[in-house]
């Protein structure tokens, strides 16, 4: 592949990983804000914990609603007009969660209605989320090469966990050397806004990529799609692409059962474990966490991006391996690396020996997760649904996904309240069952173009069939 080539398609990329990296900004900007939060709104108003784990977790109910609708967005707009709707839905909710009060509401004075509003604007950005989460890789996948295709789809997933540390730091150096006071009164809203940039950025960027090649064969641009292909292949190999993509296209349309319902349930079940091995209650409430283990405020912050650095070089690992190695590999080794952090943390929880050695466990887990599952589910979901009906299929297992993530957050509060040690150890049990899965049901994907990927499941109707391909 020519230089000019491949700069192409990792520019390309890197604006489309943007959609990832707001992802994981506006997942984790929560983290910082999520005491100051209690502070503001629960505590004053005399509320629950159940309704400050729902107010924590409430942008996942617009994850939901956005991976449900990002099926019917992504074939009816287009890969890059869904991902500027995420775009702008995302600059709404950093200045609507930052001054809840626009309009209706008096300034410092929380209130059930100021509450929901805020509730509302976290939704917003949460379909937002949705979009970009199940577009975005959606968008990389029909773009790249099949022999790039999982170090690219993985650059997804290192953007998510780069904006998760960006907004580590940014969140550490607004609450850095201020008051309690100042960070429950104004701080968590300086956080909130702080994701216009990333938003505004990725806005401007979106208009300047193409529509993808697959998309367009389906809008039956063929001279369109051609014109994209040239700018990624050499002219032979761009023609016997068209060619692949189109006899995908030429059959009569598909139902979404028509490679047997294994493929769709493999989809949700990868998307279910991801979420129910308990990732996002160590990314959403690591402050939460470390505070816990004695640090103070500052320090828990800080804590978290050192866990935050430990994501990124793990993903890293994932990135350079996941081609070379394979997925269902690193899933495995992922999962037992997940049930090892899990397992110690729950023992230290029930000991009541909280200190530096659950930190160590903490980053055992995490960094299990982003070498493997993190990443590789992102790749396999781009990769395993047949063209006709990735977008449908895709928003199925991405609203999946987004239930899992909206259950395991929002409960996670309760169940502390239960037991730690069971909260943990119910963890880890999921991290062994999710290896299982993938020993069993899994298929390897790595190497193969997604129109051969799509003849080896038209050949199987159900689960049992692909596995064996």
């Amino acid at each position: 592949m020519k230089n000019s080539k491949l700069l192409y398609i990792i520019g390309i990329t890197l604006v489309a990983t943007l959609g990832g990296l707001l992802f994981g900004y506006d997942t984790a900007v929560i983290s910082g804000a999520e005491s100051s939060l209690q502070a503001y709104f629960t505590d004053s108003l005399g509320l629950s914990s159940f309704i400050h784990g729902l107010t924590v977790s409430s942008a996942l109910i617009g994850c939901i609603i956005g991976g449900v609708l990002s099926g019917y967005f992504s074939a009816g707009i287009g890969r890059k007009y869904t991902l500027i709707v995420a775009a702008f839905l995302f600059l709404v909710s950093a200045l609507g969660s930052a001054y809840p009060e626009f309009l209706f509401f008096t300034p410092g004075e929380p209130s059930i209605a100021l509450l929901a509003t805020f509730n509302f604007y976290r939704i917003i950005g949460g379909i937002g989320v949705g979009l970009a989460s199940a577009v975005a890789p959606m968008y990389i996948g029909e773009i790249a090469p099949p022999k790039l295709r999982g170090r690219l789809v993985s650059l997804n997933q290192f953007a998510i966990i780069f904006g998760m540390l960006v907004v580590y730091f940014v969140n550490w150096g607004i609450a850095r050397g201020q008051t309690l006071e100042w960070i429950n009164d104004l701080g968590w809203r300086y956080m909130f806004a702080s994701e216009t940039i990333p938003a505004f950025l990725f806005l401007l960027l979106l208009f300047f990529v193409p529509e993808t090649p697959r998309y367009l064969v389906s809008q039956h641009k063929d001279d369109k799609a051609m014109g994209v292909l040239l700018k990624t292949y050499d002219t032979t190999m761009a023609k016997a692409t068209l060619y692949e993509i189109k006899n995908s296209f030429d059959d009569k349309k598909e139902k979404l059962f028509a490679y047997g319902r294994g493929i769709i349930v493999i989809g949700i079940l990868l998307s279910v474990f991801q979420q129910f091995v308990g990732i996002n209650v160590a990314l959403y409430y690591a402050p939460r966490i470390f505070e816990s283990m004695g640090a103070g405020r500052d320090a828990s912050l800080f804590q978290t991006i050192v866990m935050g650095l430990v994501n990124v070089i793990f993903t890293i690992i994932a990135i350079v391996t996941v081609d070379k190695v394979g997925r269902k590999p690193l899933l495995i080794i992922g999962s037992i690396g997940m049930t090892i952090g899990m397992f110690g943390v729950a023992g230290l929880a029930y000991f009541e020996q909280i200190g530096t050695a659950t930190l160590v466990f903490i980053i055992i887990y995490t960094a299990s997760f982003m070498m493997s599952w993190g990443p590789v589910v992102w790749v396999l979901l781009s990769e395993i649904f047949p063209n006709k009906i990735r977008g449908q299929a895709l928003a199925i297992a991405v609203a999946f996904q987004w239930a899992a993530n909206y259950f395991v957050s929002s409960t996670y509060p309760a169940m502390m309240e239960v037991s730690g040690a069971m909260t943990y150890g119910i963890y880890g049990v999921m991290s062994i069952l999710s290896a299982l899965f993938v020993w069993k049901f899994i298929p390897e994907t790595k190497g193969k173009s997604l129109e051969e990927l799509e003849i080896i499941l038209k050949k199987s109707q159900d689960a049992k069939a692909v596995v064996d391909q």
